[in-house]
C-alpha cells in the first residue's frame, strides 16, 4: 500500500468533499463530523461522479439519479445502485490528510 497526502485537514471542512487522485485513481475524500473517509469517485451505477455530488451525513448521494453509499463502509444504501463502490484507509497526521491505495 502507498500512503500519500492529499490534502490539508483544513482544507476539507466537515460536511464537504474533495476529489483527489491517488496513484491515478480518482478520490472523494469525505469529511463527517471531523472525521475522513476515502471512497472511489465513481458511482456503481452509471460511472457517475460520487464527488460532485452531496455529501449527507455519513453518506454520499451521486449527483446523476440519487442513488447513495455509506461512505464508512462503501456499501450502496439506496437505489439505483446496488453495488458498494471501494473504500480507502486514511489517517491525519500534524492537520495532513493520507490516503491509502494498493499498488
Amino acid at each position: 500500500m502507498t500512503a500519500a497526502p492529499v490534502a490539508r485537514a483544513s482544507e476539507v471542512p466537515p460536511g464537504q468533499m474533495k476529489i483527489v487522485t491517488v496513484a491515478g485513481e480518482r478520490i472523494a475524500l469525505c469529511n463527517v463530523n471531523g472525521t475522513f473517509y476515502a471512497v472511489q469517485d465513481v458511482c456503481t451505477h452509471d460511472d457517475g461522479p460520487l464527488g460532485e455530488g452531496t455529501l449527507r451525513g455519513d453518506r454520499v448521494e451521486c449527483p446523476r439519479h440519487g442513488a447513495q453509499f455509506d461512505v464508512k463502509t462503501g456499501a450502496a444504501v439506496r437505489m439505483p445502485a446496488i453495488a458498494p463502490v471501494r473504500i480507502y484507509p486514511v489517517r491525519v497526521e500534524h492537520g495532513e490528510v493520507f490516503v491509502e491505495v494498493e499498488g
